[in-house]
């Protein structure tokens, strides 16, 4: 959804390296996947077209964070 953001810091050797991806429009969510020792953070449309892709080993990988925002269920409108 919309607003949805995943952080992922890598190791560069001396120092860590913080990258952002962010579902900027409406209807599109972002996706985590590891596959053969690559991360793999996509922005994904409502029917699964891949809008962007970010890409790290995962050896160099120290934390990756996801941070959804707050749905609001229709019972809770009540």
């Amino acid at each position: 959804m919309k607003g949805d953001r995943v952080e992922i810091v890598v190791d560069a050797g001396d120092t860590t390296l913080t990258y952002e991806v962010v579902a900027v429009r409406a209807g599109r969510r972002v996706e985590t996947a590891v596959r053969r020792g690559v991360v793999e953070v996509s922005e994904v449309t409502r029917n699964g077209s891949v809008v962007r892709t970010a890409r790290f080993m995962a050896n160099r990988v120290l934390a990756l964070v996801e941070q959804p925002i707050p749905r609001q269920d229709s019972s809770e409108e009540a």
